[in-house]
């Protein structure tokens, strides 16, 4: 994981739990998802950069997957996983317990677009 900018405590809070939720999500996971997830960055931010914004990521965007599936392991690319921690807390109403858990599903929602799965697909398994 990695972050960029000078952290406020506020927001070192945040990070924290999130850390934790995703630290846990990950050890629930199959062995071999948990190995794939081993060449996919994961950077948490508070929000979305003027570079990401210019890029088309809507301001109050909650997460965000780039790069190669898992199915494609040839690319030299190297898959990331954005997370926006400040959009999160603010849409879950600086709720911490619904925070942590909407930290947990999107997280999984992006595992999943690693995995090859649309929007259709996560809506299903309950990730949108």
């Amino acid at each position: 994981m990695r972050f960029d900018g000078d952290i406020d405590a506020p927001f070192r809070h945040l990070l924290a739990v999130a850390e934790r939720e995703i630290a846990a999500a990950r050890a629930e996971l199959p062995a071999e998802i948990r190995a794939g997830l081993e060449r996919v960055a994961l950077v948490l931010e508070e929000f979305p950069s003027p570079e990401h914004l210019a890029s088309g990521v809507e301001a109050d965007q909650l997460g965000l997957f780039d790069g190669p599936e898992a199915l494609d392991a040839g690319s030299p690319l190297v898959p990331t996983i954005t997370i926006w921690l400040g959009n999160l807390w603010e849409m879950c109403g600086a709720d911490e317990a619904a925070f942590r858990e909407e930290v947990r599903v999107t997280f999984l929602h992006e595992i999943g677009h690693y995995i090859g799965f649309g929007e259709s697909d996560l809506e299903d398994r309950g990730l949108l």
